[in-house]
């Protein structure tokens, strides 16, 4: 059978499966953990330090189709202005050991890698879906992190503590956002539980409040655009936006904001940590450069308070071109790593989200640092020692980082593959875009229309990120992810 005549589902598994296994990804899971997880049950812890939360409003917010589902949010207002905010985060660690079979699986990969034909979970699907998964209905084991958020966003006090939840309302993003919008109705099942609606609206107002208390801060305003394969049944049609919207900044707003809490916690109980840093840009002379070439003017010195001013500017001034700037700005600033840092250390934070303390804790289903912060997390609240020695949460970090960045490439190869396949019959087409990429290991161009990013093999000379550029299509290689433009003078 001719490689054009596979059905497009079918063709990018086979593409997924080949570039988890070239990037040293298990694309499934090993014999002793399958047999591990057919012995394990059900976990409902029964110490006395186990509040029993189930009572409360508790919520999911997350994709349409999403069935791991790693925390649920609710609120209550305090006297004083101030407002509660919890986050129960599921209990992974309840039943996926440290050194157990599965566990080595999930230390393998460190994370679930979704691609456009198929996703590989960091854990098997009885667990991640199921036993382990916020579901709504059931009685789940989990680690709340509580918040007292000031009117003006401030995080004035904070615990951590475990805790038994049941979801009362899984919610999809789009449909609360538009109700939100007032676009859309009231999702059918935040109406069937009394008051729910209003609990969003206030989690919505409290997110927006610790958004702007954290942008006064330096955090960056960035509006990025990606691209969502769209299937007629086995058949790629398209590529569609899929954009930011009010209920998942209630989400990221509330995750940050339990992340600072979490590497807090850690340390004020003497234990070391993973952190999620970003360090300041190397690139910031591009960054310098770009303003310029806007009209505007930013420090020569990183500064994070600046570029926010900047940003914040230009989405106000064009915001048509606004998610092309981030995408230029998100390049320039780099990559996130994992580092560990010890008790009392000053680490170099998160220059993006312009915080200091950051620990990924809240998605242990689907990425190990936060397993990892799970534990230790568990042992600081049971007093014991911290699971891991230094040096191995040390090596793990380093690895994580590796990982995260192999599992990128694999995500990046099938979207690439899934372009390739929707422009195979466009060679030759003139395109839009602008420069994503540029070093000695080549330039890269994310054309507009579709939002599609690929390389330029000629006439790259002097383009730099950010600059704006006519190119056109000149080859496409679905099984080599390959999409080649020449830019047009």
């Amino acid at each position: 059978m001719q490689p054009e005549t596979i059905e497009h589902r079918a063709r990018l598994c086979r593409i997924a499966r080949h570039a988890m296994v070239e990037y040293d990804l298990e694309p499934d899971f090993p014999p002793a953990a399958l047999a591990e997880l057919a012995r394990l049950g059900g976990a409902t812890p029964k110490a006395a330090s186990v509040r029993d939360l189930r009572d409360l409003p508790w919520c999911s917010i997350d994709n349409d189709d999403s069935r791991d589902l790693d925390q649920l949010t609710v609120s209550e207002n305090l006297t004083g202005g101030a407002t509660k905010i919890s986050v129960a985060i599921a209990d992974v660690d309840a039943l996926v050991r440290k050194d157990s079979p599965i566990d080595g699986h999930a230390r393998q990969n460190t994370t679930s890698v979704y691609t456009a034909a198929e996703i590989f979970p960091m854990l098997p699907e009885r667990l991640s879906t199921d036993l382990t998964s916020l579901n709504v209905d059931e009685d789940r084991p989990a680690i709340v992190v509580e918040m007292a958020v000031t009117s003006d966003g401030a995080v004035i006090g904070s615990e951590v503590y475990r805790a038994l939840v049941r979801n009362k309302a899984k919610l999809a993003y789009n449909a609360v956002a538009a109700w939100l919008d007032g676009a859309g109705a009231m999702p059918k099942a935040m109406s069937a539980i009394p008051g729910m609606d209003q609990q969003i609206r206030t989690q919505d107002r409290i997110a927006h409040q610790l958004d702007e208390f954290r942008r006064q801060q330096g955090a960056l305003d960035l509006q990025t655009i990606e691209a969502r394969p769209v299937f007629d049944g086995d058949t790629l049609r398209d590529l569609a936006a899929d954009e930011d919207n009010r209920a998942k900044e209630i989400i990221e707003n509330f995750m940050v904001a339990a992340n600072g809490v979490t590497a807090r916690f850690l340390d004020e109980r003497g234990f070391p940590s993973l952190r999620r840093v970003v360090r300041s840009p190397k690139r910031w002379d591009r960054i310098v450069e770009l303003a310029r070439q806007l009209g505007e003017a930013v420090p020569p010195e990183p500064d994070p308070r600046a570029l926010q001013r900047f940003l914040v500017k230009r989405r106000a001034a064009d915001p048509l071109r606004f998610p092309d700037l981030s995408l230029s700005v998100i390049k320039l600033l780099g990559s996130g790593e994992y580092a560990l840092e010890h008790p009392g250390e000053e680490g170099p934070g998160h220059f993006g989200l312009a915080v200091a303390d950051y620990a990924h804790s809240t998605a242990p289903n689907r990425r190990y640092p936060d397993l990892i912060t799970q534990r230790l997390l568990k042992a600081a609240l049971g007093d014991g020692p911290p699971p891991y020695a230094d040096q191995e949460l040390s090596s793990l970090a380093a690895h994580c980082t590796r990982k995260e960045d192999d599992a990128n490439k694999v995500e990046r190869m099938v979207r690439k593959a899934a372009a390739a396949l929707l422009l195979e019959h466009r060679v030759g087409e003139r395109f839009d875009g602008l420069i994503t990429g540029a070093s000695s290991k080549g330039t890269w161009v994310r054309i507009f229309h579709p939002p599609i990013e690929g390389r330029v093999v000629r006439g790259f000379e002097g383009a730099d990120v950010g600059d704006r550029v006519r190119v056109r299509l000149v080859d496409t290689d679905a099984d080599r992810g390959f999409i080649d433009f020449v830019i047009s003078r």
